[in-house]
């Protein structure tokens, strides 16, 4: 590792070097070269020493102005101005027309890697075309760039983050195999061209709350930085994510934008990461206004480019010019973050005819097209999790008497999108899916019934008449981000996004318990919302319940497939649904002690990991392929599926392992592997894990890895272990140990 990182700084001080011999009388404004004759535009020349060349040729406030998101054109060099500041969550955001996929947190809950990089490929083939068409037009705008700061790959430690929607859940592996899917989708595989440039964030120990996150210090011991918080980090890292982002607050007293244990012991020597550090927005006026580390901008600026920052999005970085005049930083320094942040520019072939880049020659015809669509209703469809189905309620006949449709959410298409979204054509929302199932002759009502967060003003009451004469009642309930998100954007939200009541607005279960009251028909309860909710209430109520996330563009017509079946439930929880805040530590408290499904040892509302389907599934014959294991041997864990149920369906195979024997805690459980499979009714088949010595490791309390010996038992199942999935009707687990020598 820390050889790599020592190869990363020669070639910066080669760079330095030949952009110090470059220095021509161009920088002093006297003649120029044709552009053609500048080696920065020779496309046969290593990219090291082409952006040497270009460093050479700028004077020290254009070099600054390059480390700005919105980076002005240098004419006299034909560079063009250059917005690196771009969002693609779950679609390209806040640009033109896009296809909208579901939250990151909906998508974490197809518990399916290989789903998502069809979707980050997807999302970046969009990207590249929209690109080259605002280009073309000399359109350079935010948000029409190739650097995005995606994916967020924060672990949602507590339910009241308003966050967390963005993040894949609670669980280092979950969100380490998921985002690394996602960067390899968004980045291509070409041997010299990046499609676009992922960005992993927000680095590290940022999950809340957000009122406080400017000035926020999250102490972490070492054991649960290694072992929760920076293990997802490191996956990105391994693969070749090509930038870093800073959060905004405090690790462990240190800045995490100038924190020389993250960024510089951590990122850069013991993971050898060589690409470059972009701060988040603004994150560096923290540092003097926040967290009052340092006392003027210009210290600011000088702190974060010491420490490895390499781009700015805010207003800082032009005071390094000043910070250079007074001794803070030096101009070789900024030479070698510019050098770094330049190279991404260069691997997106932003310098190189276009001729010469596949991805320069995107269509525009990929922009919400039919394969795109049909995508983003796959992945909804995945990702909706079958929380209850009373008697099998579901699914629902098309060809039913009288169906009424009730709740603000059913029209809503805020509950569609969640955040940093991007808008669409043809948004479908959960009432017009259902409408399009029903066949004719069938009746179909609708009435909002309930405003989304507080009482009805006008006295009517639409849980009597013809909610009552209703075959069946689908109640689409839940929350938006009106009420959950980052700071600032949740304009219904009192916390700036945070929730300090994991609950449902009260009216909402108000209007739910005078609804059931004397009612007898099958009430269905969908639930839309990016965050855990406490629904003990809802669950005694309902049916059936099903929770749809942010479901994107397509949801509509996803959840409309699940509650018609045409489609089965296969979404499974990357949560932790506590019953209620109680169940949870003090929310500023950023130990893992009590916190997810690895550490918590009350009994859940619903479980990580849990799922229903309209089969059953059965687990058998768990064979390891050895009971006793040599360090640095792998074991491999096999195990039969079953689908004993009527109809086919998709099965998340997960396996979680437990060290029965550590020296120190070590979590209840751990995810360490899962799969989707497919099986008819009646089908089976044999699934394999590889465990290998690194997923046995424990992290003790000083931050360290090692393998201990003693007895490990390996359970494999549709749910996390615990009693909690089995009295909601997930199958029993199949459990075997071995022993490590």
């Amino acid at each position: 590792m820390k050889k790599t990182a020592t190869t990363l700084t020669v070639v910066l001080s080669a760079a330095v070097l030949i952009a110090t011999a470059c220095r021509t009388e161009t920088a002093q404004g006297q003649a120029n070269p044709t552009l053609s004759a500048m080696a920065f535009r020779n496309p046969s020349l290593p990219i090291e020493e082409r952006v040497a060349d270009l460093i050479g040729r700028m004077t020290l406030a254009e070099k600054v102005s390059q480390m700005m998101y919105d980076s002005p054109a240098i004419e006299r060099l034909g560079i063009p101005a250059y917005n690196w500041w771009n969002e693609c969550l779950h679609g390209v955001a806040r640009a033109g027309r896009a296809t909208v996929f579901p939250q990151a947190i909906g998508m974490a809950a197809t518990f399916d890697d290989e789903l998502l990089l069809r979707i980050a490929n997807a999302i970046s083939d969009e990207a590249r075309a929209m690109y080259h068409a605002a280009v073309d037009r000399d359109i350079r705008l935010r948000y029409g760039g190739l650097t995005f700061w995606t994916p967020n790959i924060n672990i949602f430690r507590d339910p009241r983050w308003g966050r967390g929607q963005e993040t894949y859940g609670e669980d280092p592996y979950l969100t380490s195999v998921m985002g690394a899917a996602f960067v390899k989708g968004l980045q291509g595989n070409h041997p010299k061209y990046l499609k676009v440039a992922a960005c992993a964030k927000h680095y590290a120990v940022h999950s809340g709350p957000e009122e406080l996150r400017h000035e926020f210090n999250a102490v972490a011991g070492p054991k649960d930085l290694y072992e929760t918080y920076l293990p997802a980090f490191k996956a990105l890292v391994d693969a070749k994510v090509e930038a870093v982002m800073c959060a905004y607050n405090r690790t462990n007293d240190e800045p995490c934008c100038g924190s020389k244990t993250l960024l510089g012991e951590i990122l850069r020597d013991q993971w050898g990461f060589q690409g470059h550090i972009v701060s988040d927005c603004w994150a560096l006026v923290d540092l003097h206004a926040g967290h009052k580390v340092t006392r003027t901008p210009a210290e600011s600026a000088a702190m974060a480019l010491n420490h490895g920052v390499s781009l700015n999005c805010g207003s800082t970085f032009p005071h390094l010019v000043e910070a250079v005049e007074k001794g803070l930083a030096t101009e070789q320094t900024i030479d070698e973050m510019l050098a770094i942040l330049l190279r991404t520019r260069f691997k997106l072939g932003m310098f190189d005819p276009a001729e010469m880049n596949p991805y320069a020659k995107t269509s525009t015809d990929v922009i919400r097209c039919e394969k795109h669509r049909q995508l983003a209703r796959e992945a909804a469809a995945k990702s909706v999790v079958l929380l209850k189905n009373r008697n099998n309620v579901l699914p629902l006949k098309k060809d039913m008497r009288y169906l009424y449709v009730t709740g603000p959410c059913a029209t809503s298409v805020d509950a569609l999108m969640g955040n940093y979204y991007g808008v669409s054509s043809e948004m479908v929302t959960i009432l017009e899916g259902i409408t399009g199932k029903l066949k004719p002759g069938s009746f179909i009502q609708y009435k909002p019934g309930f405003l989304l967060d507080r009482e009805n003003i006008n006295p009517i009451d639409w849980t009597t008449g013809d909610a009552q004469a209703a075959d069946a009642i689908v109640v689409v309930m839940g929350i938006t981000g009106l009420l959950e998100g980052e700071e600032g954007e949740s304009i219904a939200s009192p916390h700036k996004g945070d929730r300090v009541d994991i609950g449902l607005p009260a009216n909402q279960v108000g209007f739910l318990r005078r609804l059931r009251q004397g009612n007898s028909k099958p009430i269905i309860v969908v639930l839309t919302a990016g965050s855990p909710l406490a629904i003990g209430e809802v669950h005694e109520l309902a049916d059936a319940v099903l929770y749809a996330w942010y479901p994107g563009e397509q949801g509509g017509l996803a959840v409309a497939d699940l509650l018609f079946g045409d489609a089965a439930p296969s979404g499974r929880l990357p949560l932790t649904f506590p019953n209620s805040v109680d169940q949870l530590p003090p929310y500023t408290d950023y130990s893992m002690e009590g916190r997810t499904y690895r550490y918590m040892a009350a009994e859940p509302l619903y479980p990580f990991g849990f799922g229903l389907s309209y089969t059953q599934f059965e687990y058998s014959d768990l064979k390891l392929d050895r009971d006793e294991v040599r360090q640095g041997d792998t074991v491999r864990a096999t195990v039969t599926v079953r689908n004993i149920g009527p109809v086919a369906a998709d099965e998340v195979v997960q396996l979680y392992l437990t060290d029965l024997e550590a020296s120190v805690r070590t979590p209840i459980a751990a995810l360490k592997g899962f799969g989707r499979v497919r099986l008819g009714p009646g089908r089976h088949q044999s699934v394999t894990f590889a465990i290998t010595p690194e997923m046995m490791s424990l992290v003790d309390e000083n931050g360290d890895t090692r393998l201990e010996p003693g007895q490990f038992k390996v359970t494999i199942g549709g749910c996390s272990p615990g009693s909690r999935g089995a009295a909601l009707g997930a199958a029993r687990p199949a459990e075997a140990t071995f022993t490590v020598q």
